[in-house]
C-alpha cells in the first residue's frame, strides 16, 4: 500500500477527503447512525472554510433533512431571500429587467438564504466534531492508497518540508496514511484525486465530458442606504457575447455586505478572453455600479464550478470508495446551486456505507446501493429536470438558450421527451488566436475595477515558497512552442490570479509560473488546450484563506 516506510498509519472506519458541504454532511450522517464509528475528515485548507468559495444563495432542503432543528442549533442562515431581480444586459449601459413571469421557475429563490458557505462549513464541522468525528484541516490528501487487489484503502497526505529542488529540509515531516474500510471523496470541483480515480476505474465511460465555468467573486461593504438585505440580483448577457455562456450575481447579505460575481463557462471560444477582466467590466454596468459606489471591496476569490449536469455524472462507486458533491459534479446549473445537492449526495453515501458496515462488510464491496440511492433521490430528479439547460445554451447561445430554458422549465417542467448532449470537452473549444477578435479591456480604476495582484492580496493566499511547484507541465516546451503561436498562450488570461506569464521578447520568451499566487481555482487544469498543465496539491495549509466567502 505504501512506498514510503516512514509514514505513520492511522486506521478508521471511514476516511472522508474534503471538508466542504458534501464531506461534512457525510461525517454527520454517519455518526447520527452509529456514534461508535471512527471517522476522519481531512481538509487541505489551513482551516475549515479556508478554500470554500460560493455565491451563495442557499437552498436548505438537505440541511433540514440532516438537522431538522438547524435553527435551534444556530446554523448561520440569517438572511432569508426577500426578492429576485433578473436583468438581461445588452451593452455597457443598456439592458432590461425580466418580469418574474418569464424567469425560469428554478431561478426563483423563495425560501432560500443568502449565506457564507465557508461559515456554514465551519458550523457543520462543529456539529461533526460534537458527534465524534476527527476533523484534520491543514493536511492535503495527495495520493490514493490501494491494496493488492486494486481496492481503495484510504489516502496519504503530502510530505511537509520538501524544498523546491525536492530535497528534505530540516522541517521535513512525512505524510500520514489514513486508512479506512471505505473512503468518501468530497474534494470539490475538479478534485485531483477524483480525477485520478475516474481514470483508473474508467468511471466516465458512459458519461459526457464534465463541463465547467470559472466563478469570480468579491465581497463589498456598501452604503447602508443602498443595502436591501435578502435581495437577489442575477444578470445575463453583456459583457459576454451570445456565444459565451455565463452570468452575474449580486446578493445583499447581512451587515451591509453584498456578494457579487461573474461565472464564465470554460467552453468559451475566443482565446483573447480574460474572465477576470470580464468581471471587472461587468461591475461598471449601472445596474451593479450604482450599488457599489461609495462602498469598499473587502474580499476576492475564484473557483471552478461544474456545469455538465446529469449527463456528465460519472459512475459514483468503485471498490472501497465513492465520489460525492462537486467531485462528481452534482451542481444544478439552472438553479446555479450545488451546496444542497452536494450535502445530500454526502448523506446518501454515508447511509450506504453505514448499511454495508452494519451488515458486516469490511470494505470489500463496490457500493452499488449508493448509486441506486442517488437514482431514487430528489437530487437525481432535480438534475433530470435541469438536464437540457447547459446543452440548450451551448446549442442556441445565451438569448435563445434562455428562451428555451423558459419553455423547458415553466411550460414543460423539465419533462420534454429528449435529452441533449455536449460531448466536446471545454479545452477543445478555443479558436486559433488569428481567427478571433482581440478584446481591449479598460485599465482598472481602483474604485470599482481592480488588477489581479491587488485582488489576490485580498484572498490571503499564501504558499511556502521553498517547496516544489504544485503546478506541473507535462511538456515544458508546449506553452512557448505551441500555445503561444496558436492561442497567444491563453493561460496568461484565463488564470484569475496572475500565475502564468510569458516573459522576455522574441527568441528569449519563456513561460513563467508564479505558483505562490495560485488560488486553487483549477481553471488551468481544465482549460489548457493541450491539457499540458497538471494541478497537484501543495503542502497542506497552502492556498487562499477565505474569510466569509
Amino acid at each position: 500500500m505504501s512506498e514510503n516506510p516512514e509514514r505513520e498509519s492511522m486506521e478508521f472506519d471511514v476516511v472522508i477527503v474534503g471538508g466542504g458541504p458534501a464531506g461534512l454532511a457525510a461525517a454527520c450522517r454517519l455518526l447520527q447512525q452509529d456514534a461508535n464509528l471512527s471517522i476522519v475528515v481531512v481538509e487541505k485548507g489551513s482551516e475549515i472554510g479556508a478554500h470554500i468559495l460560493s455565491g451563495n444563495c442557499f437552498e436548505p432542503r438537505a440541511l433540514a433533512e440532516l438537522f431538522p432543528d438547524w435553527k435551534e442549533r444556530g446554523a448561520p442562515l440569517d438572511t432569508p431571500v426577500t426578492g429576485d431581480d433578473v436583468h438581461f444586459l445588452t451593452s455597457d449601459s443598456g439592458g432590461m429587467r425580466i418580469p418574474g413571469l418569464f424567469v425560469p421557475r428554478p431561478m426563483h429563490n423563495d425560501g432560500n438564504y443568502i449565506i457564507s458557505l465557508g461559515r456554514l462549513c465551519q458550523w457543520l464541522a462543529e456539529q461533526a466534531e460534537a458527534l465524534g468525528a476527527n476533523v484534520f484541516p491543514g493536511f492535503a490528501a495527495s495520493e490514493v492508497l490501494y491494496d493488492a487487489d486494486g481496492r481503495v484503502t484510504g489516502v496519504a497526505t503530502s510530505d511537509m518540508g520538501i524544498d523546491k529542488d525536492g530535497e528534505r529540509k530540516d522541517s521535513y515531516t512525512p505524510g500520514y496514511e489514513l486508512l479506512g474500510k471505505y473512503t468518501i471523496f468530497a474534494e470539490g470541483c475538479r478534485g485531483n484525486l477524483g480525477e485520478a480515480l475516474m481514470e483508473r476505474f474508467d468511471l466516465r465511460a458512459d458519461a459526457d465530458p464534465q463541463h465547467y465555468g470559472i466563478g469570480l467573486k468579491e465581497v463589498w461593504e456598501i452604503d447602508p442606504a443602498k443595502h436591501e438585505a435578502g435581495k437577489v440580483v442575477h444578470t445575463a448577457g453583456w459583457p459576454l457575447d451570445n456565444h459565451t455562456e455565463g452570468g452575474g450575481f449580486l446578493y445583499h447579505a447581512a451587515n451591509n455586505q453584498v456578494f457579487l460575481g461573474l461565472i464564465v463557462a470554460l467552453n468559451y471560444r475566443n482565446p483573447h478572453l480574460a474572465p477576470f477582466e470580464e468581471f471587472q467590466r461587468w461591475k461598471q454596468h449601472p445596474v451593479i455600479k450604482s450599488v457599489l459606489e461609495g462602498g469598499k471591496r473587502i474580499a476576492y476569490g475564484a473557483r471552478a464550478v461544474n456545469k455538465g449536469g446529469l449527463q456528465s455524472l460519472p459512475k459514483l462507486a468503485f471498490p472501497g470508495g465513492m465520489l460525492t458533491g462537486c467531485d462528481a459534479g452534482f451542481l444544478n446549473g439552472v438553479k446555479i446551486k450545488g451546496a444542497h445537492t452536494a450535502m445530500k449526495s454526502g448523506m446518501l453515501a454515508a447511509e450506504a456505507v453505514y448499511a454495508a458496515l452494519a451488515g458486516g462488510d469490511e470494505g470489500q464491496s463496490e457500493l452499488e446501493a449508493y448509486e441506486a440511492a442517488v437514482r431514487d433521490s430528489w437530487v437525481h430528479a432535480e438534475l433530470h429536470r435541469a438536464r437540457n439547460f447547459g446543452p440548450g445554451l451551448h446549442k442556441f447561445g445565451t438569448f435563445w438558450g434562455a428562451a428555451f430554458t423558459f419553455i423547458d422549465q415553466n411550460l414543460f417542467f423539465g419533462k420534454l421527451p429528449f435529452t441533449w448532449h455536449n460531448r466536446t470537452p471545454d479545452h477543445e473549444s478555443l479558436a486559433k488566436a488569428t481567427d478571433a477578435s482581440p478584446i481591449d479591456y479598460p485599465k482598472p480604476d481602483g474604485v470599482i475595477s481592480f488588477d489581479r495582484l491587488s485582488s489576490v492580496f485580498l484572498s490571503s493566499t499564501n504558499h511556502e515558497e521553498d517547496q516544489p511547484s504544485h503546478l506541473k507541465l507535462r511538456d515544458a516546451a508546449v506553452p512557448i512552442d505551441y500555445n503561444l503561436p496558436n492561442y497567444d498562450e491563453p493561460a496568461q488570461r484565463y488564470c484569475p490570479a496572475g500565475v502564468y506569464e510569458v516573459v522576455g521578447e522574441n527568441g528569449d520568451r519563456r513561460f513563467q509560473i508564479n505558483a505562490q499566487n495560485c488560488v486553487h481555482c483549477k481553471t488551468c487544469d481544465i482549460k489548457d488546450p493541450t491539457q499540458n498543465i497538471v494541478w497537484t496539491v501543495p503542502e497542506g495549509g497552502g492556498g487562499p484563506n477565505y474569510s466569509g466567502m
